[in-house]
């Protein structure tokens, strides 16, 4: 699969034209009245993309080059081909994905174990995680206190996310499907750990080390195992231990929901301490006096990118309103006090539209700063993890004192806004249903014919939202059931997928199922860190059904991805042997046997490929008929009376 030409791209005006949300419509309007630059804006003036990059065969590695292979120089100057180069390339992307989740998940591992020794003052807030936690990990519970099971588990997290030592990866052994775990072992891809696994990767593609395509390709392996088990899953654990479990809701999304007598407040980036603390604070009567004394009514805070889905799933009290490609337009409404950024997708895009509105922002992290943005947060060493309270009563602090500073005139609010349904999880899923048995069996029956992990970030070479609308519209027809997180998950509870009126667009199946419990056709399973509980669902699901995972009508579609923790988060689903399917190809085009490992030969080794189909109809369509094939092979009814022709 060759990389879409660039005048296949669809330009600002196609975006502003086709993008299914009308509040995005207007706001690329209203933003282009005001000539303020847009992401969509710096993507048409990089056209036209360069073709090397496109393809994965340009190398910079090293200072000899760089490197472009060519029919005129197929080899770069230390004799690495086309693919060697590919490989080395999506090696150090999915290396830095793993970086970049175990980077945020070590903050909240660390958290769980000062809570757990008593040097934060926080409560474990989900005693019920931590006891289901130990007893997968084989711990003894008779006589323990939780705080006690919490902190052992923290560093068991831990351990196996910094280990250097050889040893057992006891997250792996305790969690993972045995037919997998026999998987991996026979193919010699168990991690070490995350940090080894990352810091193997960079090792392995300096100059005049790894110059084996397929040894690259077998650590890239092992960097989505420690990317799935060590960066998601050992971070939702610490994270549901120390926060709780998410908790079903109902509430109001996307622009419209902003108000302009509140204290307004958005969290954006990924790392849930100081988010939580905010919460907290934003709580506290004496500072939302505080914010009445200046003429607004309370303290409110909005949701970018997943510290929003996070904390709604958590805690409530967070409005969602945008994913981290539209925090630019969020800006522009002027109707924000404070921007708090923590870690990734914080587009350095966002001051320059901050500063036509006078919107402050503020920093949370050291390896994510801003120039021009104040920086109150924990430092490179988290040993002020105990502060967390104190910085965010400062923060809260900045906003009341931001709220005089509005320019009224400036303010810009669309008023598009609908109600979603938000907090799903395996525990209140399965509570729902009576068990895994009996949704197991509404899949088997056919009234449910297929589950899809519907998830990703958005990419400016798709029309914004459209491809992640028109798959889920076209699964859900098909009587195939849809969760979500993250990004993506964004447009599909700004425009009523997320909702019980959503069963509209379903097919008789979901429709006659879901209505009588009052649940909409796609649930929503917070941040991008919770493809672990999508996972976990697939996992439960295929115990009850007595079956391996690689046999079930399950997969995963991320159409607009756009980052290296996409190319994990799509590997560690093929890794449990589920396709994953996808509108943008990998840069990998350049070299065949690169990409024939990603489209074709992993179906032998891990029963899984990655599909590509640049339209987003036609991708749904093969999601469907690749479901509806698993069904066949189990020998499951396919009872649906909709038609599949264009799905």
């Amino acid at each position: 699969m060759k990389n879409t030409g660039p005048r296949d791209y669809p330009d600002k005006q196609t975006v502003r034209q086709r993008t299914p949300d009308p509040a995005v419509r207007e706001m690329l309007a209203r933003m282009e009245a005001l000539g303020i630059e847009t992401p969509f804006d710096r993507f048409d003036a990089q056209k036209p993309h360069c073709g090397f990059g496109l393809e994965g065969t340009c190398c910079k590695n090293c200072h000899m080059g760089p490197c472009r292979i060519t029919s005129k120089s197929p080899r770069g100057v230390c004799g690495a081909d086309a693919h060697v180069i590919a490989a080395r390339n999506i090696l150090r992307w999915v290396a830095a994905g793993a970086a970049a989740h175990g980077a945020r998940g070590r903050e909240v591992m660390l958290a769980l174990k000062g809570a757990a020794d008593g040097r934060l003052d926080l409560p474990i807030l989900g005693p019920e995680k931590v006891l289901a936690t130990a007893r997968s990990f084989g711990l003894k519970i008779e006589g323990r206190e939780v705080r006690e099971l919490a902190g052992e588990i923290a560093m068991i997290l831990l351990d196996d996310l910094c280990r250097t030592l050889p040893g057992p990866h006891r997250t792996l052994e305790a969690l993972a499907p045995p037919e997998r775990l026999a998987v991996w072992k026979a193919l010699d891809i168990l991690p070490v750990g995350a940090y080894h696994e990352v810091f193997e990767a960079l090792h392995r593609t300096t100059t005049g080390t790894d110059g084996d395509w397929e040894n690259l390709l077998r650590q890239m392996l092992r960097c989505g195992l420690a990317f799935a088990w060590n960066s998601v899953v050992g971070s939702s654990i610490a994270m549901d231990s120390l926060y709780g479990l998410p908790k079903r809701s109902r509430i109001e999304v996307n622009l419209g929901t902003l108000t302009t007598d509140t204290v307004n407040i958005a969290v954006h980036g990924h790392s849930p301490v100081l988010v939580a603390a905010i919460v907290k604070a934003a709580r506290r009567e004496d500072l939302n006096a505080r914010a009445r004394q200046q003429g607004a009514k309370k303290i409110r805070l909005y949701g970018i990118c997943c510290s929003g889905h996070s904390a709604l799933a958590k805690f409530g009290d967070v409005q969602p309103l945008a994913s981290a490609m539209g925090a630019e337009l969020t800006l522009a409404t002027g109707a924000l006090d404070l921007w708090v950024a923590d870690v990734q997708d914080v587009f350095p895009g966002i001051m320059d539209v901050a500063a036509c509105f006078h919107t402050r922002v503020i920093t949370t992290s050291d390896s994510a700063r801003l120039p021009g943005a104040e920086h109150l947060g924990f430092n490179h060493h988290h040993d002020n993890l105990d502060q967390a309270d104190a910085i965010a009563e400062q923060i809260i602090g900045r906003a009341i004192d931001s709220f005089g500073s509005r320019v009224a005139g400036k303010i810009f609010i669309p008023p598009a806004r609908i109600e979603a349904e938000v907090g799903f999880a395996v525990e209140n899923i399965l509570a729902s249903f009576g068990g895994a048995a009996v949704l197991g069996e509404q899949l088997r029956s056919g009234r449910i014919r297929g589950i899809v992990n519907l998830v990703g970030c958005n990419n400016p070479k798709l029309v914004y939202e459209e491809a992640i609308t028109q798959v889920a519209a076209r699964l859900i027809e098909q009587d195939i059931l849809v969760l979500t997180n993250g990004c993506a998950a964004y447009a599909l509870l700004k425009l009523g997928f997320c909702h019980p009126d959503g069963l509209a667009q379903a097919g008789p199946g979901l429709q006659a199922l879901l209505a009588e419990k009052g649940l909409p056709p796609v649930w929503h399973m917070g941040e991008c860190l919770d493809n672990a509980r999508a996972s976990a669902l697939f996992r439960v699901l295929a115990d009850a059904l007595n079956e391996p995972l690689k046999r079930l009508p399950f997969a995963f579609s991320s159409p607009e991805w756009s980052n290296e923790k996409g190319v994990g988060a799509a590997l560690g689903f093929r890794l449990l042997g589920l396709d994953s399917y996808h509108c943008i190809a990998p840069p990998i085009g350049g070299s065949d046997k690169v990409a024939n490992f990603f489209y074709s030969a992993t179906r032998e080794t891990l029963g899984s490929v990655m599909v590509v189909e640049p339209d987003p109809r036609q991708l749904a369509a093969r999601l469907v008929i690749d479901l509806r094939q698993r069904r066949r092979q189990l020998g499951w009814p396919d009872t649906s009376t909709t038609n599949t022709q264009g799905a």
